[in-house]
């Protein structure tokens, strides 16, 4: 299916369109922001230009699930011409190794319940869709270089699904996907909208929780630590 086109005709240019879930995951870019414009509200969904220190962005503020975050992804896209889509705020850590306080760059993305096997599909491919989302190469090689204020880097899959992962799910999820780092409830979505309107799309996502901790294991970050390092990463990305 090709991309569709956006309406671009007397758009406001903007460097990205930034998505997250909560008002706790979009706050460290407004606490950042040098020039505020209006809220435009729909949906339960909120959207606002951001300019911070010269990159310019139109904060979008979704809801949570894929749903939410798909829906109002697609409303910013109609009012702004971005260069890019980010998604960012906090996920679960999903891997072994995966730490509360790590940042992770996802460099393709999957829907964690989506399951057509029964016809001939991978598992997690919307029938129709590709098997999995790729990130854009330059938006993941900027955020390769980047460096989180806190916690490490980590580069790899992530999942998407409308259920929260849990220690009792968690190992069905891990059987399923070996190779995801995190799972959050909007990044997939996202990526699919960025590829149906050919916009370069990459998540950044601070770790807040691990879905399966082991013993000893710290199980816990703020909403709003985790996404202040997730956006600090984006930051960095898009000022080059």
């Amino acid at each position: 299916m090709a991309p569709a086109k956006l309406p671009t005709a007397d758009l406001p240019v903007v460097d990205a369109v930034v998505v997250a879930a909560m008002d706790e995951e979009v706050a460290p870019y407004t606490r950042r922001g040098t020039a505020i414009g209006p809220a435009v509200e729909a949906g339960g969904a909120w959207a606002r230009p951001v300019a911070v220190d010269g990159v310019r962005l139109y904060l979008v503020r979704s809801g949570i699930g894929l749903v939410n975050a798909a829906a109002a992804a697609t409303a910013a896209l109609g009012r702004v011409r971005p260069a890019a889509l980010l998604s960012t705020g906090s996920a679960g850590g999903l891997a072994a190794g995966v730490q509360v306080g790590d940042v992770v760059v996802g460099d393709r993305y999957t829907y964690a319940s989506a399951d057509a096997t029964a016809f001939g599909y991978a598992l997690g491919q919307v029938p129709g869709m590709p098997v999995d989302y790729p990130a854009a190469g330059a938006l993941l090689a900027a955020a390769r270089r980047a460096r989180p204020p806190a916690g490490t880097l980590r580069v790899g899959g992530m999942v998407s699904g409308d259920s929260f992962v849990t220690a009792t799910t968690v190992a069905d999820v891990r059987s399923r996907f070996p190779d995801a780092l995190s799972t959050d409830m909007e990044t997939t979505a996202l990526a699919q909208v960025a590829r149906s309107y050919a916009v370069p799309f990459l998540s950044v996502r601070g770790i807040s929780d691990l879905c399966g901790p082991a013993a000893g294991e710290d199980f816990h970050l703020g909403v709003d630590q985790a996404a202040e390092r997730a956006a600090a990463v984006v930051l960095a990305v898009l000022a080059g």
